[in-house]
């Protein structure tokens, strides 16, 4: 490839225009990042590298990926990470290197994992490190678990989400328990699990049509990379298709009432977003018009980037693409460790400062409460004082009980 060419991808030619596109790589990393990396072997990203990173040798033979990189060592046995994420970790750290070099020359590189097991917990944070530093832009796709796979993996889950949006330029996240609102009791779990990474691919297409389709309102990669670039925020994804002659209307509906964006709140609370309509050729300014106007006034107080293409292909469709960027808080370093560690003596406790804590001060022991003896004395009987007592057997049954049998009141 000669300099003019570096980092660009010639693309074929679409009308008369020739499309350059960035290099982009997509990274699946585990077993869950595998089979997202194989569903994306389509012509249409014919463009793209695809690199498979994983600890299981088995699932990387089987893999369609161009490059493949096994992190197993000899410490793992052929075991792979046995779902801790603190060896996953310990793994990419150690060949880091190896890591960052997979990603050299790409402006672009997509990580695609599933969170809640070792690799994708593991590994992902670091290989978004290693990717910046490479010079690329990075955007992770991930998929959070659902309740019922325990709380054990939702609380790794979590966790490197956190080290994920602190590592990545941005990170678009699918909490795979909101995809119960749209299936049925029957839907079985092998399509379930399919369906709920089918959302997630949604996202990586989205953002594909946005680098590589021609525009007569045109996102470039600079849009993008301006929205996300140094954000640190994780992004809210929506893709919609509709058609016939309220398209535009029902393609508004839809985005306000998708399951990904929170029916529209996440719109309220972003300070970002980004939109792109593809259509056929009978695309008219007045649907392009009566999106937007929706979308600004869901988002009155974000920064939005809009773009515009035709696609023959579609003929009465609408596709609108969206993604939404919260801001997130300053990165924390992911630094790696060097190579003469042990994962076994790597392990790195965090304690909370002291003045952050919560000091729970004992309670001074103090006298134990004592009722005592109530002052009370015999009063007058008043207008009954000349009257005969009642008794019985003796006891004059006038006089309180406790008085007559000598109780102390303490």
């Amino acid at each position: 490839m000669n300099p003019d060419q570096d980092n660009q991808a010639n693309l074929p030619v679409v009308g008369s225009e020739t499309l350059t596109l960035p290099v982009v790589k997509i990274i699946g990393v585990g077993n869950a990042g595998a089979e997202l990396l194989s569903a994306l072997a389509t012509p249409e990203f014919a463009a793209a590298q695809f690199i498979a990173v994983n600890t299981d040798a088995a699932a990387l033979a089987a893999s369609s990926a161009t490059v493949k990189i096994n992190l197993e060592n000899k410490l793992l046995r052929g075991l792979g990470t046995g779902g801790d994420p603190e060896r996953g970790q310990a793994l990419a750290e150690e060949q880091f290197s190896t890591l960052k070099s997979a990603c050299e020359g790409a402006k672009v590189v997509f990580i695609l994992a599933g969170l809640g097991g070792g690799a994708g917990s593991g590994i992902s944070p670091v290989l978004a490190k290693a990717a910046r530093e490479a010079g690329a832009l990075v955007l992770a796709f991930v998929m959070l678990p659902f309740d019922c796979e325990g709380n054990r993996r939702e609380a790794q889950a979590r966790a490197a989400l956190a080290q994920l949006k602190s590592a990545a330029d941005g990170v678009i996240c699918l909490p795979s328990q909101k995809i119960f609102k749209l299936i049925d009791e029957n839907t079985s779990l092998v399509e379930t699990f399919k369906f709920s990474g089918g959302f997630l691919l949604e996202g990586v297409r989205g953002v594909w049509q946005l680098l590589t389709r021609p525009g007569l309102i045109q996102v470039h990669f600079a849009d993008l990379r301006h929205l996300l670039h140094e954000r640190h925020a994780e992004n809210a994804f929506a893709f919609v298709e509709a058609s016939g002659p309220g398209r535009a209307r029902e393609a508004v509906e839809k985005i306000i009432s998708h399951p990904l964006l929170d029916d529209g709140r996440v719109l309220a609370e972003s300070d970002a977003v980004l939109v792109s309509l593809i259509a056929g050729k009978d695309l008219t300014m007045a649907e392009i018009n009566r999106v937007m106007e929706q979308v600004k006034r869901q988002c009155a107080h974000a920064q939005i980037i809009m773009g515009a293409a035709v696609d023959a292909a579609l003929k009465d469709k609408l596709c609108v693409t969206l993604i939404a960027a919260r801001q997130g808080p300053a990165p924390t370093s992911v630094t790696p460790r060097t190579e003469t560690h042990s994962p076994a003596t790597t392990t790195t406790i965090h304690r909370e400062p002291a003045a952050s804590r919560t000091v729970i001060k004992p309670r001074r022991p103090g006298n134990k409460a004592v009722q005592g003896q109530l002052p009370l004395s015999i009063i007058s009987k008043g207008r009954f004082d000349k009257s005969e007592p009642t008794k019985h057997n003796g006891e004059d049954l006038d006089i309180p009980t406790f008085i007559r049998r000598g109780v102390p009141l303490n």
